[in-house]
């Protein structure tokens, strides 16, 4: 059950046809909040005013955006699009929370980071204070850029998601499912974003009232064969796959990806149980799959082809 406080509390969602804001309006519900998805268009202030009067929200959680189908390279040939969904919708949406006294949660991106001198592979991570030093895609553009506007609205907590990872080894939106198709991948450890783990960790947030930038992300960083290497332990021990360089991989992809380890002292602070990447990777999905197994290493044998 909610506490009091809690109950009192109002929440709308955008992003109702989205990964995470369907994963957003679950876990809502299991929780017993009151709460409904936006219908407007976050181009569209007065339909966002509408929404505000019918549903009279203490919280709204943002959970719109485009990151392109079947990956971001989508973006670049799609600008306009992308501006209006990454940046305009969302600075509309913040402003008009602003106006109504209402706080926002925007799922925002990390991947607008990339390893450097005074970041390298091994070194320290990215902080909620770092400005991005990645603009590679166009994608990552328009989070960049819409990040640096929103920390100016005091009611906005802005999260820092990175390579998202469920259970589904399989769902295309999944990370492990993204590098799990293929035959060769890159190595490169990142920062990454357990959801069944961190999602209910916003909703806290949220009842929290926090508001400036977290990095959303499981402490530490784990690299692809690293994750590669569990799905074999736990579940295939006749998986297989090999590697690539990142300039063999620049001519199989339009726009350069980011690569990078986010700092995690805030998301620690607030939340101590937090698991290290590894250990979530085990506990949410790796000993489900394994729990599973012969449905699973069907299912991958499908994506993959074999």
């Amino acid at each position: 059950m909610l506490a009091k406080q809690a109950m009192d509390q109002v929440f709308l969602v955008y992003g109702r046809t989205g990964w995470i804001g369907g994963l957003i309006g679950k876990l809502l519900t299991a929780q017993g909040a009151k709460w409904e998805y936006g219908t407007a268009r976050l181009e569209d202030r007065a339909a966002i005013e509408a929404d505000i009067e019918r549903v009279k929200p203490t919280h709204v959680f943002n959970a719109a955006g485009v990151t392109g189908r079947p990956n971001v390279d989508w973006c670049e040939g799609h600008k306009i699009e992308t501006i209006r969904a990454n940046v305009i919708g969302c600075l509309n949406l913040a402003d008009t929370c602003y106006q109504h006294n209402i706080h926002m949660t925007y799922y925002g991106t990390g991947c607008i980071f990339h390893y450097d001198d005074a970041h390298p592979i091994g070194g320290a991570g990215f902080t909620e204070v770092d400005n991005a030093n990645f603009r590679g895609s166009f994608y990552s553009h328009t989070k960049a850029s819409v990040e640096e506007l929103l920390r100016q609205y005091p009611n906005v907590l802005i999260l820092r998601v990175r390579m998202p990872i469920v259970a589904d080894l399989v769902y295309p939106r999944n990370f492990i499912a993204k590098i799990i198709k293929y035959d060769k991948v890159i190595d490169i450890p990142n920062s990454m974003t357990v959801l069944p783990e961190l999602l209910p960790f916003s909703l806290e947030m949220a009842h929290r009232g926090l508001t400036g930038v977290m990095n959303f992300t499981n402490p530490g960083a784990i690299s692809h064969n690293e994750i590669l290497q569990l799905y074999k332990d736990y579940v295939d021990p006749e998986f297989t796959w090999s590697n690539f360089s990142v300039e063999e991989q620049a001519a199989v992809i339009v726009a350069p990806r980011s690569n990078n380890l986010l700092e995690t002292n805030r998301i620690k602070g607030e939340f101590p149980e937090v698991l290290d990447i590894k250990s979530s990777l085990i506990q949410y999905v790796f000993e489900p799959a394994a729990a599973d197994k012969e449905a699973v290493k069907t299912a991958v044998k499908v994506l993959r082809n074999r």
